[in-house]
């Protein structure tokens, strides 16, 4: 059984550490290494050439050819190397020999030995190989090659000078001095990988996601898709504890990655990895409480080695070691006997001791877990946080304005017919505004219960939010207390419940549309556009309402626009009775544009939900689609 074992520890390290140790044969086509998660080649001209002995050689005999490098001296880490035949273009042909067995390691892309690659990334100057052409093979061969000088800096199908292989009973003996080409041989086209071969089919980070190693990322669902914003593989070999992290999306300052035994941000291990002039920094820091933030100050900075590091056109990779057990600010933290939640997160600036707010993303796990699990890692649940925003949307989109529309315009209408004892605008107007009252205090409890706290966002979202909510809180407590209709404070009452609901009614909304820029909302862009068309037809409707109210008014000499409970000015107490007992002019038209209003924010209204509920739409959306393709 322990044999077993071993193999098996030693077969994941060779699949994780690849390119260490040579080429794999999934590059045999393109010959671009996946270095940092796919950097790409440097497009610069490369200090490097190969250089073939002899210019003829028979088919059959054996070339020696130089790796090398102008100016002499500079040294290079890793190279793959292959002959490929003119015509047709891009067939490898021949075989390479094992002349030197610590620096040539031979693998089989097309046939037995015909692609040689480094056994390690040890600094070389210079490297002799030999090739063997095959039997009864006539025509031109070019040696490509793809040298790395380093981890992110390599160059791919570097040509040599094109060598011709003749039938063996003409050739040039090995070893012989090169000649020159005549002048009418056709230039060799420089190498050109397979489009079919492009490095863009997967992102080597995924590669044994729930397999070999545990994967977490966000948004929620992305390590399936492979376009997570911000990525964090685990891989537990034996006693070390591996960690990639990778990030691009929006150029981010850092990212960074946490051990936390609560899944709140303070007192948490974490890793970040800083972009610097080109290179990575990566560093070992500590979350703190009151203020949330972090710092790098009296943290050790040896409980990690770094394996590997890029950073190109705006993506961070690092490639980490972690020490099994180390202890941080006074806290222990015991990889293997330990569970923790994970924390991701990524961001748009750093400061010199510290990182900035995740401002690009943040996750966390919904359980502690041990770190050698390597199954799907889910993110915490964010019902409490879908619930606050469908509250939100339904009690301000919904009900409230809905309810503002009744009490504004339709005092005159369904006169004579009652609900409750009320009349049926101020029936309808009270329940919808009790709703609006009743979902808005939930909504503000539940994002309370989620957040645990004040929310540390640069947006001006929660503050909108609690002035919405204290107005909210007040208007029925207002009401409650009103003055008799005949009272001389009554018009003050009335100007006040006006003010009131209509500014908390007018700070929700624009709430909501900071809400869409919170990154922790996962709301797309153009949701705002959704937010624009209702605004633009609330204000539509109230003025083709008001119009109408006008004409009516004109035609029956009495108000259609009163304000619930009492009218604020005095021609509210000249109506006559018999004015009282029917409805004003144009009701039909009223109740036929009251039923498109509600027609079309309901619709609104049930988009604008399922946005949320389903956040990120775009991720939802492909997985709805990828099940019913499947």
């Amino acid at each position: 059984m322990l044999p077993l074992l071993v193999a098996l520890v030693l077969s994941t390290l060779a699949t994780l550490n690849a390119l260490p140790n040579g080429a794999p044969t999934s590059v045999c086509d393109n010959m671009l290494p996946f270095h940092g998660g796919g950097i790409p080649p440097l497009t610069t001209k490369t200090p490097f050439t190969i250089t073939p002995q002899s210019s003829v050689i028979g088919s059959g005999q054996t070339l020696k050819l130089d790796i090398e490098s102008f100016p002499a001296n500079i040294v290079f880490k890793g190279y793959m190397l292959q002959a490929r035949q003119v015509d047709p273009p891009n067939s490898i042909v021949g075989r390479f020999e094992s002349t030197d067995t610590d620096a040539i390691k031979l693998i089989e892309c097309q046939g037995p030995n015909d692609t040689a690659t480094h056994t390690s990334t040890s600094q070389k100057r210079e490297l002799t190989l030999e090739w063997t052409a095959p039997e009864g093979f006539v025509g031109d061969v070019v040696f490509n090659a793809t040298i790395a000088q380093d981890y992110d800096k390599f160059w791919v199908g570097i040509p040599s000078e094109p060598v011709r292989v003749v039938a063996s009973q003409t050739t040039v003996a090995p070893g012989s001095t090169p000649t020159k080409r005549p002048a009418t041989t056709t230039t060799v086209p420089p190498y050109r990988p397979p489009q079919t071969s492009a490095p863009v089919a997967m992102d080597p980070i995924y590669a044994g996601c729930g397999e070999s190693k545990g994967c977490f990322g966000f948004p929620e669902g992305c390590v399936d898709s492979q376009d997570c914003r911000a990525v964090v593989t685990i891989a537990v070999l034996g006693a070390r504890y591996v960690f990639e992290l990778k990030s691009g999306h929006n150029r981010p300052a850092y990212v960074a990655f946490g051990l936390s035994s609560d899944a709140k941000m303070g007192d948490d291990s974490v890793l970040e990895c800083v972009p610097d002039q080109g290179t990575v920094n990566v560093y070992a820091s500590w979350t703190t409480v009151g203020p949330y933030g972090s710092t790098r100050v009296g943290v050790p900075q040896n409980i990690f080695q770094v394996l590997e590091k890029s950073y190109n056109d705006g993506t961070i990779y690092c490639k980490l070691e972690r020490n099994a057990v180390s202890t941080v600010k006074g806290q222990m933290f015991d990889l293997v006997n330990d569970k923790f939640h994970l924390l991701l997160a990524a961001g748009s600036s750093v400061e010199s001791t510290n990182v900035n707010y995740h401002d690009i993303g943040r996750h966390v796990s919904g359980t502690p877990q041990s770190l050698a699990e390597v199954g799907p890692v889910q993110g915490s649940s964010k019902l409490l946080l879908r619930l606050h925003g469908a509250f939100m949307i339904t009690a301000w989109i919904g009900t409230a304005s809905l309810g503002i529309l009744l009490a504004r315009y339709f005092r005159q209408t369904w006169v004579g017919s009652q609900m409750c004892g009320k009349d049926q605008w101020f029936a309808w107007h009270r329940f919808l505004m009790v709703l609006t009252w009743a979902l808005t205090v939930a909504g503000i409890v539940v994002i309370f219960v989620e957040i645990g706290g004040w929310s540390q966002v640069r947006n001006p979202h929660a503050i909108l939010g609690v002035v919405t909510t204290v107005l909210c809180f007040l208007q029925p407590l207002g009401a409650f207390f009103r003055p008799h209709p005949g009272s001389s404070k009554r018009p003050w009452f009335n100007w006040l419940h006006w003010l009131g609901g209509n500014l908390a009614h007018v700070i929700a909304i624009v709430a909501i549309f900071f809400a869409v820029q919170l990154q922790k909302a996962e709301l797309p862009d153009w949701m705002d556009f959704i937010l624009v068309a209702f605004v633009a037809f609330h204000v539509f409707m109230h003025l083709i309402f008001s119009i109408g109210g006008c004409v009516s008014e004109r035609r029956s000499g009495q108000r259609v626009t009163s304000f619930p409970m009492a009218d604020m000015t005095p021609s509210r107490n000249s109506m006559s009775s018999s004015e009282r007992k029917q409805d004003a002019a144009f009701s039909g038209f009223r109740k036929s544009m009251l039923f498109l209003y509600i027609l079309i924010v309901l619709g609104l209204v049930i988009a604008m939900v399922v946005i949320v509920v389903l956040a990120p739409i775009e991720t939802a959306y492909n997985n709805i689609k990828e099940q019913i393709m499947n």
